[in-house]
């Protein structure tokens, strides 16, 4: 069972389970589990690994159109170097306070490979959820995609420093907050755009079509793409690029993007239940960042 199965498995018990983030009064709280073997590559630096690992968690909390206000974590190894802790510690504040968040603190545990759970909170009244797209409306995307698999190619050729930048993402808190009163529905992308296209069609009964011509491929991605259709893998089903994938009135397209510090692309248009996801006139595979997946 991968992640996914085992999530809608859990769904059907837990009634505030779906959305990236749960809902508990006008608290948003969400955590998240990384490992060294599959998401930090050779080279990774604990300064990059703090600050991806609570910025992932921070990406849940403006998917959900709140305000970030705090983040924890609990940091896991075989042992304890203090260069390594102190740079870690370093990365994980710098994440927060680049959205007005603050790191708090957290927890230290002795484990066989280096491990990090964080968590992380926000405040807001009216959250966006994944339900609510309707026919017609526009689906967009915040930023660039692909960022993250050309950050692993650059891991596996040896220009770490070139992939811990592109691994150290900024969370878009402050983009979900100013969509908060107009997106119909939101999540980020850490699965990927296909994936993520998928999970909104499911949670909203709707469908997209989408144009890649229109997605924002990240440059990095044209330095270590293969062909066209390695491109279009990157930009589409990678993941992990932690931007926002929204929909929204057309109409409030243009009204909303002065208000939003990052470029913000329409990928499509939100479809009629049952007619699927489409992209360029053919079904768009389900496929993204899948924990436990083969």
């Amino acid at each position: 069972m991968d992640e996914r199965t085992a999530l809608q498995m859990l769904a059907a018990d837990l009634s505030g389970a779906g959305d990236d983030a749960a809902v508990v009064g006008d608290t948003v709280i969400t955590t998240d589990m990384l490992h060294e073997t599959t998401d930090f590559p050779d080279g990774t630096t604990r300064y990059t690994a703090g600050w991806r690992a609570v910025g992932a968690s921070l990406s849940d909390v403006a998917a959900m159109g709140a305000t970030a206000t705090a983040a924890v974590a609990v940091y896991a190894a075989p042992e304890f170097d203090e260069s390594d802790l102190l740079a870690f510690v370093n990365g994980a504040r710098d994440v927060c306070e680049a959205v007005g968040a603050e790191y708090v603190g957290g927890d230290l545990d002795g484990h066989q490979e280096f491990t990090v759970a964080t968590t992380a909170i926000g405040d807001t009244d009216d959250p966006v959820r994944r339900t609510g797209a309707s026919p017609g409306d526009a689906v967009c995307v915040t930023g660039t995609l692909g960022r993250s698999a050309a950050a692993l190619r650059f891991f596996e050729s040896g220009d770490v420093e070139r992939a811990n930048d592109l691994f150290r993402f900024t969370p878009r808190v402050a983009a979900g907050e100013a969509l908060r009163d107009h997106a119909t529905a939101m999540m980020d992308s850490s699965d990927g755009l296909a994936r993520s296209l998928h999970q909104l069609a499911e949670a909203s009964d709707c469908g997209f079509d989408v144009a890649f011509d229109e997605v924002p491929v990240d440059p990095s991605v044209d330095d270590v793409a293969r062909d066209e259709a390695d491109r279009r893998e990157c930009a589409l089903h990678f993941g992990e690029d932690f931007e926002l994938v929204f929909t929204l009135p057309e109409a409030e397209l243009e009204t909303i993007r002065p208000a939003i510090d990052v470029d913000v692309t329409q990928v499509g248009t939100v479809t009629e239940s049952g007619s699927g996801v489409v992209a360029d006139g053919e079904p768009l595979s389900d496929r993204g960042f899948t924990h436990g997946g083969e």
